[in-house]
């Protein structure tokens, strides 16, 4: 199987205006190939000591794995959130011609 070169990234934010901010930010500066914006979604979680229920917009980002940790770094300097979510996946697989595309858009 192909794909361990390449990582898929979710974050979230407040805004679909900042979503598209992030996700433009993100391709422009080849951290990442592509940025699909999911949202809104409703998400649950504690902050601060209390359960909140919010609105967000869910940003699902492909990246090469060599590029996961600068791109974590510029999602948090420039995101609204004191902790923004990054969380990234591995990619066991998937189309090879695709996560050739993903590793070539990515490269410094």
């Amino acid at each position: 199987m192909t794909g361990s070169a390449t990582a898929v990234v979710v974050s979230t934010t407040d805004s679909a205006e900042e979503a598209e901010r992030l996700a433009r930010g993100l391709v422009e500066a080849r951290l990442a190939a592509c940025v699909q914006i999911v949202g809104p979604v409703r998400s649950a979680f504690r902050w601060e000591g209390s359960v909140s229920v919010e609105t967000e917009w869910q940003l699902v980002v492909k990246t090469a794995s060599a590029r996961v940790d600068e791109l974590t770094a510029w999602i948090v300097a420039e995101h609204s959130y004191d902790v923004p979510e990054v969380i990234a996946v591995p990619v066991v697989g998937g189309h090879a011609p695709y996560l050739r595309w993903v590793t070539e858009e990515t490269a410094r």
